[in-house]
């Protein structure tokens, strides 16, 4: 870290980069790491690597023979293990190297796989929490091999010197620490035996924590991770790994999906949130490298629409990115991703064969994932399409439902034109699904793919108009006079007004009127504002024939009946008014600011109307 001084270099001699580590660590700790505590996270990473090193060095030895011992007491963070230690040559080449790999560089490329750190920066991250950094260790490549110590500071100087043997009987590493005033609360006692069980509750080593009270040391890792130990039954195991999703995440997953790529040693679980969340929200998952923790947000490691889970893996294989807390974006993390879609798909088809009661939980709480899936996606389409919930003119029922009793279904484009029609529809015994939810205009028309038998339709006026009966001749001739009244009326609203018979009696009038029909008028009423202008001339080639609203009165309705029979001009425009503001309010859509001066109008002259009537 001190760099020799090159005032007298010779003129076009190379020169050396001036490191100024205290500038280093500040970059490390404002855009490398997310946050100091990071720097316990790195000394059990690195002691980890030491122990895998260790058991390269020595195959017959138990893996449990060698472990880790934390250390904190308030003043000093001390952390020691049984690895492959280092040579004085390691300690001059490695630790007093910004940027070199404590690996030796030509056994990097065949035991990548072995270690987590590939990046030789880590032992820097514990100047974020302490001044001084001092290392103890012991080669085990050597029998008789000297103690070295290194010290490291935080204005760029080291030393090192040889120890006797006896300075550390055991090979292994010793890092201990002297924590700044200001970093308590990373190196506290309890808040070192937090962080040690954060990051390495999966290590593979045994790890133990003393606070120095005396006390009997704490195991961070006392058991495998919960898909590496074995259980009587199925039903244990999946109760268990169910329970570890809830400690992990905090809610009670509706089934623990358990995740399986060996071609990455990847295992773990994926848990089914047990409530709905905004499609598109991308949940953190909990990613595990070789045991030690990685990254709790990350995001990359499932597709968009697999939003409904969240995960906790431990990997072999992946690669982590320079601050080892996210994963690198390359092509074998894409190839993990599609593997875990698949395994996602494949739950989701075991619970549709042999579990309704889960995929009917799920349903109810994901069915809009679902949909958005079942868009993109045939196999799931094929799977669910049928068990998926649609609001329909026989209720909320599934489409396999539906189409048991409507060979035609007919779908609206929207919300609002469903509600206008639904009961009409229901009464004349046409079958409507509501197709103005997200995803689900899409899924009808995909219906036919499922039941080659049913076809499926757009709703139009036309279709719904022609099921309506007509009156007779007698009626409808004596009905002339007020319809002509009546058109007259609602011209402002280019409505039409015809006389039908329909279901349900209780519904005086049916306004059937689509929001395309209304933004063509619109559209229309602007360019007729603009003629003769740039926009009129613009607008005036695009000009079609608008299309009307229809307000169609039942004449099954008392009150239908007594407004026709009206013969005062005045009353009968107003009582034509008054339907067609009630026909407005049943569709709820949102009314223009004239049919709501037009409900209020012809109210207040209904009111008049009767009051000097009684009078």
């Amino acid at each position: 870290m001190n760099l020799p001084d090159t005032a007298a270099t010779p003129a076009g001699a190379d020169r050396t980069f001036q490191v100024d580590l205290r500038g280093l660590v500040d970059l490390l700790s404002h855009h490398l790491y997310s946050s100091p505590r990071v720097y316990l996270r790195e000394l059990l990473q690195n002691a980890v690597d030491a122990l895998t090193a260790r058991h390269g060095l020595e195959p017959d030895v138990p893996a449990g023979a060698f472990g880790i011992r934390l250390y904190a007491d308030g003043s000093v963070v001390r952390v020691e293990d049984d690895g492959v230690g280092l040579t004085e040559a390691d300690v001059h080449t490695f630790l007093a190297t910004i940027g070199r790999s404590s690996k030796r560089a030509e056994q990097i490329a065949e035991q990548r796989g072995d270690f987590i750190g590939q990046f030789g920066i880590g032992l820097l991250s514990c100047f974020l929490v302490a001044d001084e950094i001092h290392v103890l260790s012991r080669s085990a490549r050597t029998p008789d091999a000297p103690t070295v110590e290194w010290r490291g500071r935080g204005d760029g100087s080291y030393t090192v010197r040889t120890l006797p043997a006896s300075a550390r009987p055991r090979p292994g590493t010793t890092v201990t620490l002297t924590p700044r005033a200001d970093t308590g609360e990373w190196t506290r006692p309890v808040q070192v035996l937090a962080l040690a069980r954060h990051f390495g509750s999966l290590l593979r080593h045994p790890v133990t924590f003393d606070d120095g009270t005396g006390g009997p040391g704490v195991s961070i890792n006392p058991e495998p991770a919960p898909w590496a130990r074995t259980y009587p039954t199925p039903g244990a195991r999946s109760r268990a790994l169910a329970a570890y999703g809830e400690e992990v995440f905090g809610f009670t997953p509706l089934d623990a999906i358990e995740l399986d790529v060996p071609v990455v040693g990847l295992k773990g679980i994926a848990c089914v949130l047990p409530e709905a969340v905004p499609a598109g929200r991308r949940h953190g998952h909990r990613v595990h490298v070789k045991g030690m923790l990685l990254s709790e947000q990350a995001e990359e490691l499932l597709p968009a629409w697999a939003f409904f889970v969240r995960c906790v893996v431990d990997v072999e294989s992946l690669r982590p990115t320079a601050s080892r807390e996210s994963l690198y974006e390359d092509d074998t993390l894409a190839a993990v991703r599609d593997a875990l879609a698949e395994r996602l798909r494949a739950w989701i088809s075991r619970a549709a064969a042999s579990d309704p009661d889960l995929l009917a939980r799920f349903l109810q709480a994901h069915h809009l994932a679902v949909k958005s899936l079942a868009v993109h996606d045939d196999e799931i389409l094929r799977m669910l399409l049928p068990w998926l919930p649609f609001e329909t003119t026989d209720g909320h029922t599934t489409l396999d439902e539906f189409a048991r009793t409507h060979r035609t279904v007919l779908v609206t484009s929207s919300v609002e034109e469903f509600r206008q029609v639904a009961a009409i529809a229901s009464a004349a015994g046409l079958g409507v699904v509501n197709g103005g939810y997200t995803y689900d205009r899409e899924l009808v028309h995909r219906l036919p793919e499922i039941r080659p038998e049913v076809g499926v339709a757009d709703l139009d006026p036309a279709t719904l108009t022609a099921h309506l009966d007509p009156v007779d001749r007698e009626t409808e001739l004596a009905a002339v006079a007020y319809l002509a009244l009546a058109r007259d009326a609602l011209a402002v609203f280019d409505c039409d007004v015809a006389l039908r018979t329909f279901q349900p009696a209780s519904a005086p009038a049916l306004l059937v009127d689509s929001r395309e029909a209304r933004h063509e008028r619109t559209r229309s009423q602007l360019a007729r504002e603009q003629e003769g202008g740039l926009w009129g001339d613009i607008l005036g080639a695009l000009r079609q024939e608008a299309p009307r609203a229809q307000l169609i009165l039942n004449q099954l309705n008392p009150l239908v009946r007594a407004a026709v029979a009206i013969g005062e001009p005045e009353l009968a425009r107003t009582s034509a008014e008054a339907l067609y503001g009630q026909a407005a309010l049943l569709s709820r859509r949102p009314l223009r600011p004239a049919e709501s001066s037009l409900i209020n109008r012809s109210f207040l002259d209904l009111l008049a109307h009767a009051l000097r009537k009684d009078s």
